[in-house]
C-alpha cells in the first residue's frame, strides 16, 4: 500500500488536466506562477512551479489526440533562466493551437513564456517586466564569464524577437534603460504598453483568450 502511494505522489504532479471540454474543442490549461525553479530547489516559502513537473504536461498535451490546444496563464516572477526557457521552447514548438494570458506580471523568464505561444494577451493591469539576466552565487571575474553572460543574454532576446513582432534594438534598449527601475535596470510595460511596444499581440481577459485559442482550433481543423 505504502509503495502505491508513493508512486502515486510521483505521478500526481506530471498528470496532465484537460480542464474544459467543449464542442468548440477540449482545452488543456497550463499554470506558471511564481519563480521558475530549475536544478536548483528555492527555499519552501517561495511560490514556484517546477520544470520537471511542466515539461511532462507539455509533452503529453502534444501527443494527446484529445488535446485540441493549450491556453497558458502566467504570473511569474523571474527564476531559472535555462528552464523557463526550455518551458518556452517547447510551448513554441508544441504543433498545437496555444495561447497566453499574463495575470499579475510576466516578470523577466516570464516574457519568453508569454510570447511563445502563438497568440499572447495581457491582462490591462498586468506589467511585464524586463531586464537582462542575473546571476546568484560565485561570479568569477574573468572574460569567460562576461562571453557566458553575453552569450545567454542573445539566446534570450533572440527567442522574444523570434516569437514577438518587436526588434531586437527596442528589446535591447527597454532592457538597459537606467530610468525606469529603482536601483535597477530594465523597463516595466502595464498592459496596454506591451502591446504598443509589440511585445504582447493584445490586451484582453480570460474571455478573450478562451475565443482566440478555440478560433485557432476552429481554423487547425479545418486545414487538416
Amino acid at each position: 500500500m505504502e509503495q502505491n502511494e508513493n508512486v502515486e505522489n510521483i505521478k500526481q504532479p506530471c498528470q496532465p488536466e484537460i480542464v474544459h471540454k467543449s464542442p468548440k474543442g477540449n482545452i488543456q490549461f497550463l499554470t506558471i506562477i511564481g519563480q521558475i525553479e530549475g536544478h536548483m530547489e528555492l527555499p519552501p516559502q517561495n511560490k514556484t512551479t517546477k520544470y520537471e513537473h511542466v515539461i511532462p504536461q507539455l509533452v503529453s498535451a502534444a501527443d494527446n489526440p484529445q488535446v485540441d490546444g493549450l491556453l497558458i496563464l502566467l504570473n511569474t516572477a523571474g527564476g531559472d533562466v535555462e528552464a523557463g526557457l526550455a518551458l518556452a521552447e517547447l510551448i513554441s514548438g508544441i504543433g498545437k493551437p496555444t495561447v497566453s494570458l499574463v495575470l499579475g506580471g510576466g516578470h523577466s523568464i516570464g516574457v519568453p513564456l508569454a510570447v511563445a505561444a502563438d497568440i499572447s494577451f495581457i491582462a490591462p493591469s498586468a506589467t511585464m517586466t524586463i531586464h537582462p539576466i542575473r546571476m546568484t552565487g560565485l561570479v568569477i571575474g574573468a572574460q569567460q564569464m562576461f562571453d557566458y553572460f553575453d552569450k545567454m543574454q542573445e539566446r534570450i532576446l533572440d527567442f522574444i524577437v523570434k516569437n514577438s513582432k518587436i526588434s531586437k534594438k527596442r528589446l535591447s534598449q527597454l532592457m538597459t534603460d537606467t530610468k525606469s527601475l529603482v536601483q535597477d535596470v530594465g523597463s516595466i510595460l502595464i498592459g496596454e504598453e506591451a502591446v504598443k511596444e509589440k511585445l504582447i499581440d493584445k490586451t484582453g481577459s480570460l474571455r478573450d483568450a478562451l475565443s482566440a485559442l478555440y478560433w485557432l482550433i476552429e481554423d487547425s481543423k479545418s486545414v487538416n
